[in-house]
C-alpha cells in the first residue's frame, strides 16, 4: 500500500472515531398541557462537538471526499457557508492536518467567524451571500484544492437508508414514547440535505410520518415547493443558517409534505419562549422550526387528534448573543417580537 492510500485509511478511521465516541444527541420534551393529548420533542443537535446539526453533514462530506479520492494528504479544502458548516468542517480539517478556507458572507455572526478561526480555519469574506458559490468554486478549482460544496452534495453524501443518520436516530429514540411514530417531523432547509435524508428514510422504512419544512421569509424554497419550479429566486433569508436565495441542488421537494413560511419576528420570539420554558438556548433557525411544529400541533389538537411532532434544535444561541439575542439589533431589523410572542404564547400552553 502506498503512503497516500495509507493516509486515507488513517483519515477515515479518525473521522469515524469522532462519531463513535460521541453519544447520540438528546431528544428533549417540551412540556405541554397533558389534556391536549399531543407531544412535542426537540432533537438537540447543539450538543455535537462543534455545536450544531452541521457536524453530521461535515463528517459525511469528509468521509465521502476521502472515499471518493477527492481528499488526500496535502489537499486544501474550501467551502461556501453561512457559518455553521464551516465551523464543523474546520474541526475535521484540523483533525486530518489539512488547510481549510471558508468563504462566508461578511454579515455572518461574529461568534461563528471566531469559531471557524478557533478550529484552525481561515476566512474569505464576501459582501453578498450569493457570491459565496462562485468564489468557493473558483478557489476549489486550484491544483491541490477541493471544493466540499455542501449545497450540491448534502443530499448525496448521507446514507438516507439508516447507518445512524438523523432520521434513524429520531425513530430509535421515539420507540418508547406514548406516540412513537410522529405525525410530523419539522425541519428547516439550508442545503436541503436534512429534509432529503428524513423524507427518503420515512419512505424507505414505510412510515406514515409526514415531513414539513419551516421556511423563513425571503427564502426561495417555499415557492419552489409550491410551484414545482427549481428556477425560483428570492432575496434571501434574514434567519442565519436556513432559507436560500436560490433552490439548492440538494433540496428535494418530492419527499416533503408541507413547506410553510414563518415570519422572522416569530422565529426570534420562539427561541426566547423556548429558553424560558425548557432552559434551552438556541439559534434563530430553531425558532423557525418550533413555530411551525407548534402550529401543526395546534391544528391536531383543534381537530381532536392525538399524536407527536418532532423538530430540531439546530445550534446554540450563544453564537447569536450580539445579533438575534440583542434587543437593539432585533429592533433595528423592524421585527416586533413582543407582538409575535403574544401570538405564540398560547401554543406553548401559556397565555390566553
Amino acid at each position: 500500500m502506498d503512503a497516500a492510500r495509507a493516509w486515507v485509511h488513517r483519515a477515515v478511521r479518525l473521522v469515524e472515531a469522532d462519531g463513535n465516541r460521541s453519544a447520540d444527541t438528546h431528544l428533549r420534551v417540551l412540556p405541554l398541557p397533558p389534556d391536549w393529548g399531543v407531544q412535542l420533542y426537540l432533537k438537540d443537535e447543539s450538543v455535537h462537538p462543534t455545536g450544531s446539526l452541521k457536524h453530521r453533514l461535515a463528517r459525511s462530506l469528509f468521509l465521502f471526499g476521502l472515499a471518493n479520492g477527492d481528499i488526500g494528504p496535502g489537499t486544501t479544502l474550501v467551502e461556501a457557508s453561512s457559518g455553521s458548516t464551516a465551523v464543523s468542517e474546520a474541526y475535521f480539517a484540523r483533525m486530518l492536518g489539512l488547510e481549510f478556507l471558508a468563504v462566508v458572507p461578511r454579515t455572518t455572526a461574529v461568534a461563528k467567524l471566531e469559531l471557524i478561526r478557533r478550529h484552525g480555519g481561515r476566512l474569505h469574506l464576501v459582501d453578498h451571500p450569493g457570491e459565496v458559490y462562485a468564489v468557493a468554486e473558483e478557489l476549489g478549482a486550484r491544483p491541490g484544492w477541493h471544493y466540499l460544496d455542501q449545497f450540491a452534495m448534502a443530499s448525496t453524501v448521507t446514507d438516507w437508508r439508516g447507518n445512524n443518520n438523523i432520521a434513524s436516530s429520531i425513530f430509535e429514540q421515539m420507540a418508547m414514547e406514548e406516540n412513537p411514530e410522529p405525525e410530523w417531523i419539522v425541519v428547516g432547509a439550508g442545503t436541503g440535505g436534512t429534509s432529503a435524508t428524513i423524507g427518503r428514510y420515512c419512505r424507505h422504512t414505510r412510515r406514515r410520518t409526514r415531513l414539513a419544512v419551516a421556511d423563513p421569509e425571503g427564502s426561495a424554497f417555499a415557492e419552489a415547493w409550491r410551484t414545482g419550479s427549481r428556477t425560483v429566486t428570492a432575496p434571501g433569508s434574514a434567519i442565519e443558517g436556513i432559507g436560500r436565495p436560490r433552490v439548492e441542488p440538494s433540496f428535494v421537494p418530492s419527499v416533503i409534505d408541507l413547506v410553510a413560511t414563518v415570519p422572522d419576528a416569530e422565529s426570534v420570539a420562539a427561541t426566547r419562549l423556548l429558553h424560558e420554558r425548557l432552559g434551552v438556548s438556541a439559534g434563530p433557525s430553531t425558532g423557525t422550526n418550533l413555530v411551525l411544529a407548534l402550529r401543526l400541533l395546534d391544528g391536531m389538537r383543534r381537530a381532536g387528534e392525538t399524536g407527536s411532532v418532532v423538530t430540531l434544535v439546530c445550534d446554540s444561541g450563544a453564537r447569536y448573543l450580539a445579533t438575534y439575542g440583542d434587543d437593539a439589533w432585533v429592533a433595528s431589523r423592524g421585527w416586533d417580537v413582543t407582538a409575535a410572542r403574544e401570538r405564540l404564547e398560547p401554543l406553548f400552553g401559556t397565555g390566553a
